[in-house]
């Protein structure tokens, strides 16, 4: 408890006052002379973070802003545009890309937290000029229309089969029910991805 503020003799009450509320003030004074210097240094959370990202095999040195989707550091600073920005809600799967051999949606993945880990996108798919046998299957099935899904299907096709759910017509339905087709392609699609995993299941085989 602070010590109590006696009035000098001879003091009128006014001055006595005066003191008193200087002497209180004060401490808070100083505190917040102290915290501006701390509040000015603040990092900027918009501030551009300097990091890393593994896009397709290469290493890509961004600056982007803590908040930046994975979707948007494609589109927009690496000029990655096969992967499409359809809902941008995870509702429509046109942004789906491979995080650590994984399916994810672009739109809901921070490109912050991918770093350390191998980014593969529709662009990275193709070896020497020749296609993925998923994207081959695409074609010879005719597996799209205005193809603008098709990026994220083919992709989600890929992952469909190395996670082992391309058992059925039924169990490949059930995985890519996360990918709309607005041409309705449906038919198509499981024919492509039929072809394409007997290539790769061969393929894993040697």
């Amino acid at each position: 408890m602070a010590d109590r503020i006696l009035p000098r003799p001879g003091s009128s009450r006014r001055q006595f006052l005066v003191a008193s509320a200087s002497s209180l003030a004060a401490p808070a004074l100083a505190e917040t002379l102290t915290a501006e210097p701390a509040r000015a240094q603040a990092a900027d959370p918009r501030a551009p973070l300097g990091m890393t990202l593994n896009i397709n095999g290469r290493d890509r040195r961004v600056a982007l802003d803590a908040r930046t989707t994975l979707l948007d550091a494609l589109r927009e600073h690496l000029a990655l545009t096969g992967t499409k920005k359809g809902c941008d809600h995870g509702q429509c799967g046109a942004c789906t890309v491979h995080v650590g051999g994984r399916r994810v949606l672009a739109c809901l993945t921070l490109a912050a937290a991918t770093q350390g880990q191998a980014v593969t996108t529709v662009e990275g798919l193709a070896t020497d000029g020749e296609l993925h046998p998923m994207q081959q299957a695409f074609l010879d099935q005719d597996a799209f229309q205005c193809g603008y899904c098709t990026p994220g299907q083919i992709m989600s096709a890929i992952a469909c089969v190395n996670e082992g759910h391309a058992g059925s017509d039924a169990d490949i339905r059930e995985y890519m029910s996360g990918n709309l087709c607005r041409c309705a392609a449906y038919p198509n699609i499981v024919a492509a991805i039929n072809q394409a995993k007997r290539v790769m299941k061969t393929a894993m085989r040697r």
